[in-house]
């Protein structure tokens, strides 16, 4: 790749500035096709994004998923026309001029913001305020561990984000910018687009921060640029390159520059630039084209650019190819899709040992899974927001993440559980890992906007979600999980397991590491839970979402339908029924997604055609699909009480005579 003194010769102001334009005039004619958009940030940042892509990104379109490709992540999702222009005008082959002018219509890769999988070369969904950033800060972490585990022949790249102040000012940046600095991510670089504007008018309505500060507070080196000067951009950005922490360049720019009137204000932040702008802005820019028409000279320039990173990629591919067995066998291991190793034949033996278990918490038969996960994979890497000791998440031969030495397989991530699933998500992306991470249940509200990116995205992203219940009850109500359950499984492609007893936590592991594009929540009991799988038999009995755990004494009477530690319950209601002459089978839904999936025939052998009861310490919310109303569930109508432990079962009459006689009166006994 040429360097920053050779694209300076090759690329002066006054070309680097026409190459700007044809963002800014892409941008603007989309979003004026569209008759929607925010065409202000692409305008504002075009200076300093054509300085990053010409002089210093690593990257090849032709080979998009270049594993040691620098990341650009547009952290700003609004301003996607950006990113769209650019990677239109560098040669990515889906992106042709006729994508743009589809901008924001149904079906287009030009999405009103970027979305991961659309096309190639948007590394991230983003849209979320913050969480770009945040996401990309799992990225550079991904890079530091592979490039220690592997080398800079491997693995040497950087990421950048372009964040605005709405990034900034959201709160998972603050969780993000916290970690990256503590662990010395240098490998980061952030263009703010410090431009005194959001929606609602001047920064200065809601916001008195001296960034600077704050991210010098948090370990950052920080620097501050013109940003429609290309020669102050590149000398920021190329002394951020040699800092031993992550940077932060303050880009000063005007918000939809060179478009008279509006420009650097919040008028054009979200709403087309419109026809007497955009002819301001072609007769003050030079700009004498039709819409969406580029001059020559400028798509050579910007051809010649997204043709400049061949060499480096094949050289890389060399350095593969050459490098020792081992090593490179190691390395495709890593980042080949999926799982690195057969999770079924790894947790056989697993399941047998928990099999033996009269009694164990699903938290910890989640650890006993994951020590034998870790022992066998190269590729797991786990955490918890500051509750290892609580989620059992820690593997016994687990190595920390650390400065002194990024080769671990474990991150404390400190108590940000939205900062903590936003870098699971980057780890992902980046690839070489399958992250998992762990709070409480009750936590995935602070950590829910990230796993709806997972989910959207894509990402098989495990999350450890235990202390599931109302069974901690000294620790009362904030602690005490009712309607988080309901809301997970309301987010379209999120797996959510609860298992009823070690057996069923071993095979919920086994789904989620093989599902291959769908995040999995893995909700768990603090307290001990009988084991109902003592066969610990080889199929995998939750792999069909839902299977009756035990069956009826002759004819199906009622059935009962439970989900975790309730399940145990069920057991014991059936076996009260059993006294009165009532003959019930008991149902296992450790996933309702997985059993929704499955074909109807099964599904109605499963639930049967007798009359039929649920049990959850949850919300009954969302249970009418499985009975005929939220008044045959056996749950939690209030937020829960201070109580010792499992006790509150007996408060709130969670209880197996509750069961029985919530099944007597649905069959008039």
């Amino acid at each position: 790749m040429q360097d920053s003194a050779e694209m300076a010769a090759a690329t002066d102001a006054t070309t680097l500035r026409h190459m700007a334009n044809a963002i800014r005039f892409l941008s603007m004619d989309a979003v004026e096709a569209a008759k929607s958009g925010h065409p202000g940030m692409p305008m504002g940042m075009a200076d300093a994004a054509t300085v990053l892509f010409s002089r210093f990104m690593k990257f090849d379109p032709a080979r998009p998923d270049w594993p040691d490709r620098d990341r650009f992540v547009l952290s700003a999702g609004h301003g996607s026309m950006l990113l769209y222009s650019v990677l239109h005008l560098t040669g990515y082959a889906d992106f042709p001029i006729d994508e743009l002018k589809r901008f924001r219509q149904i079906g287009s890769k030009t999405a009103g913001h970027p979305e991961f999988g659309h096309g190639a070369g948007i590394e991230t969904t983003t849209g979320p305020l913050g969480q770009g950033l945040a996401t990309a800060v799992g990225m550079a972490l991904g890079e530091r561990i592979l490039n220690a585990r592997f080398g800079s022949d491997l693995c040497e790249h950087y990421t950048y984000t372009i964040a605005g102040d709405g990034c900034l000012m959201e709160g998972v940046s603050q969780e993000a910018i916290s970690l990256a600095g503590h662990l010395k991510l240098n490998k980061l670089i952030v263009l703010w687009d410090d431009n005194h504007i959001t929606i609602d008018g001047s920064t200065d309505l809601s916001t008195s921060e001296d960034m600077k500060t704050r991210f010098e507070a948090a370990g950052w080196n920080t620097l501050a640029a013109d940003g429609h000067d290309p020669e102050a951009v590149a000398e920021a950005i190329e002394a951020a390159r040699t800092s031993d922490r992550p940077t932060m360049i303050a880009c000063r720019t005007t918000i939809g520059y060179g478009a008279g009137k509006k420009a650097g204000t919040s008028g054009i932040h979200g709403s087309p630039v419109g026809a007497e702008g955009i002819a301001y802005a072609r007769d003050t820019l030079s700009w004498n084209h039709e819409p969406f028409v580029l001059p020559d000279d400028v798509t050579d320039f910007w051809k010649a650019v997204g043709g400049r990173g061949a060499s480096e990629a094949d050289a890389w591919a060399d350095r593969l190819a050459k490098a020792e067995s081992q090593k490179a066998a190691d390395w495709k291991r890593v980042m080949a899709d999926g799982f690195d190793g057969d999770a079924a034949a790894i947790l056989a033996e697993v399941k047998i040992q928990l099999a033996g278990e009269k009694s164990v918490a699903t938290r910890k038969a989640s650890q006993t899974v994951i020590d034998a996960l870790t022992a066998k994979s190269m590729k797991l890497i786990g955490g918890s927001a500051d509750l290892s000791g609580s989620n059992l998440t820690k593997a016994g031969a687990a190595k920390p993440i650390s400065t002194e030495d990024y080769t671990g397989n474990y991150i404390y991530y400190g108590v940000r559980e939205h900062g903590m699933a936003a870098l699971m998500n980057g780890l992902s992306l980046h690839g070489g890992f399958v992250p998992f991470g762990g709070t409480f249940l009750c936590f995935t509200d602070y950590a829910r906007p990230a796993m709806r990116l997972s989910a959207l995205m894509g990402l098989p992203v495990i999350y450890v979600m235990t202390h599931d219940s109302i069974g901690q009850g000294e620790d009362g109500p904030t602690h005490q999980p009712i309607e988080h359950l309901a809301s997970l499984r309301a987010m379209p492609n999120m797996n959510v397991f609860r298992p009823a007893d070690g057996v069923e936590t071993a095979e919920c592991w086994e789904l989620a590491l093989t599902a291959k594009a769908t995040p999995s929540t893995l909700v768990l009991t603090r307290q001990g839970v009988p084991t109902l799988r003592a066969d610990g038999a080889k199929e995998n009995r939750s792999a069909k979402g839902a299977y009756v755990i035990a069956a009826a004494d002759g004819n199906r009477d009622v059935t009962i339908l439970a989900t975790g530690s309730e399940v145990g319950l069920a057991v014991e209601a059936k076996a009260l029924l059993a006294d009165s002459g009532i003959s019930a089978a008991v149902v296992s839904m450790p996933s309702w997604e997985l059993f929704q999936a499955q074909p109807k025939a099964y599904r109605d052998e499963v639930l049967g055609s007798a009359p039929r009861v649920a049990v959850e310490a949850a919300s009954p919310f969302g249970w009418a699909r499985y009975v005929e109303s939220e008044d045959d569930v056996v749950g939690m109508t209030s937020f829960g009480a201070s109580a010792p432990g499992p006790d509150v079962y007996e408060h709130f009459n969670i209880t197996p005579a509750a069961v029985a006689e919530k099944a007597r009166a649905k069959l008039g006994r």
